[in-house]
């Protein structure tokens, strides 16, 4: 992992042009392999009981897939990482972009949700989602 990168409320929108559409596809994929998740549920519950109504494959059809997925949210979730933004929620496309606050220097995140138009938000290190205070500082 390379040294922390850090944003100016400007960087971060500016950013937005290339995450967005990650964002978008890591919570499709999410939603997928939620969806998946719950078919292999239902699976392994008729698997539990006698097995008689299971479709040959299917079960291990689903393994695969499920597998595929969450493999395919690992890599999205590399990107993102790689520019120096963090992921905070992957069913909302919470994303956090760490920033200094510009009169004390101190370390704080800039907060952006998938559907908002910019980066329009910021919050401490502990305070999270609830603490957010709008731009600018």
């Amino acid at each position: 992992m390379s040294e922390m990168r850090f944003f100016t409320p400007e960087e971060a929108n500016r950013e937005l042009a290339v995450l967005r559409p990650l964002v978008e596809r890591l919570v499709e994929e999410r939603r997928a392999l939620a969806s998946l998740m719950e078919e292999l549920e239902q699976e392994r519950a008729v698997v539990a009981g006698n097995g008689g109504s299971l479709e040959p494959g299917r079960l291990p059809g689903l393994q695969d897939a499920a597998s595929g997925a969450a493999a395919g949210l690992t890599k999205l979730m590399e990107e993102i990482d790689g520019l120096g933004v963090q992921v905070k929620d992957l069913d909302r496309g919470l994303m956090d972009f760490p920033a200094r606050h510009p009169e004390t220097g101190e370390p704080v995140l800039l907060c952006w949700e998938l559907g908002e138009a910019a980066v329009a938000y910021w919050h401490g290190l502990e305070e999270g989602f609830a603490g957010r205070k709008p731009l600018p500082f």
